[in-house]
């Protein structure tokens, strides 16, 4: 029997696997063939420090020290450029100031992305502090540790059933039973369907679908100097990839937990968005895909015991800020588990807490 047994084999799972197995004996259950195969596999892989709400960018800033020391370090710089159409200036000054943002002149943003249009691209400005992240890195490093300290990884293992009996838990697969003292709920998407299974109230995690496209270099350009371009509002945004870009129209769009896929319609109306923004048009779509981003209602992940189940302990809702959070996550969630103070400060703590739904 397990100390601990995690359900969810993304970057959640992974990482508080190989925290967790310092100090106890863990499990983990990914239901698909590989670990990461959903949301964490198909992340826009990019650090930004002021991207989320006030709890997220607690969880951010206490990341990066981690992520800049992880295998010699997962981040490389890249620099993030908000761009506004004429007709959104309140918009775009709004969030270029919540931001942190320094405006930019026109002619500075066409200098650093020669595609921007040089009228319907009427303001501008620039963080320097976003990075890309080395998301295979983090995956691969917290695997191999985890796997060095002795935690089992079982993929394929999509869990069929589980009760509580004697003290401990009792969990099903298609193939094989596990037991454990505590369960760590990280299944992402389906962590509400998780919670049932086991009793606890669910959180009201919800699932919201994000597409992507792959495109070729615009005109041949080389793109792999030019920063992450965001749309105001998140109305889409593109990033470059290995010579290419990728384009998103941002949509969140509320789904049931499934294997994702990009919504044609929805992919073409946020590549129109990109294309008013620049001066080479869409001539062809490499591929495509989408994810799901999981959130509470009030958008902040859910990390703590659940106030109803006994052992049965929260780590779900990371929404897209999972591979960003990740060191600072796994840390809260083993300190808690392990009965140490936490290293956050309580508020934020309190704020990620499945105590704040009590009511």
């Amino acid at each position: 029997m397990a100390d601990i047994l995690i359900i969810g084999g993304g970057v959640a799972g992974v990482t508080a696997a190989a925290r967790l197995a310092e100090d106890a004996s863990v499990t983990l259950l990914e239901a698909e063939p590989a670990l990461g195969y959903h949301a964490s596999g198909r992340s826009a892989a990019i650090f930004i420090a002021q991207y989320g709400n006030e709890t997220i960018r607690a969880l951010n800033h206490a990341s990066l020290a981690e992520h800049r020391e992880t295998d010699g370090g997962v981040l490389t710089r890249r620099g993030l450029m908000l761009v506004g159409r004429p007709q959104e200036r309140a918009a775009f000054e709004a969030e270029a100031a919540a931001n942190d943002m320094a405006p930019i002149t026109v002619a500075e943003a066409r200098a650093a992305v020669p595609i921007l249009h040089p009228v319907t691209c009427a303001y501008a400005a620039w963080y320097d502090e976003a990075y890309d992240m080395d998301t295979h890195r983090i995956m691969e490093s917290a695997r191999k540790r985890a796997r060095s300290l002795g935690v089992e990884i079982a993929t394929g293992a999509r869990v069929t059933a589980m009760r509580r009996t004697d003290g401990h838990w009792e969990v099903e697969t298609a193939g094989r039973s596990f037991r454990a003292a505590t369960l760590v709920n990280a299944a992402g998407a389906w962590a509400d369907e998780v919670a049932a299974m086991a009793g606890a109230r669910p959180m009201d995690i919800r699932p919201f679908r994000r597409s992507m496209a792959r495109l070729p270099a615009p005109g041949g350009a080389d793109t792999s100097a030019w920063p992450f371009i965001d749309g105001v509002n998140e109305s889409w945004y593109a990033k470059p990839d290995t010579g290419g870009l990728l384009v998103s129209p941002s949509e969140e769009d509320p789904v049931a937990p499934h294997d994702a896929w990009a919504d044609d319609m929805v992919l073409a109306e946020g590549l129109a968005r990109y294309e008013e923004m620049v001066t080479a048009p869409v001539t062809r779509v490499e591929t495509s895909w989408a994810g799901l981003r999981s959130f509470a209602p009030d958008r902040t992940p859910v990390i703590g015991r659940a106030p109803d189940c006994p052992d049965f302990f929260w780590l779900a809702g990371q929404g897209g800020y999972g591979f960003q959070t990740a060191p600072a996550a796994s840390r809260l969630a083993s300190d808690l588990l392990m009965g140490r103070s936490p290293a956050l400060p309580a508020s934020v703590v309190g704020a990620l807490s499945p105590e704040r739904f009590a009511a």
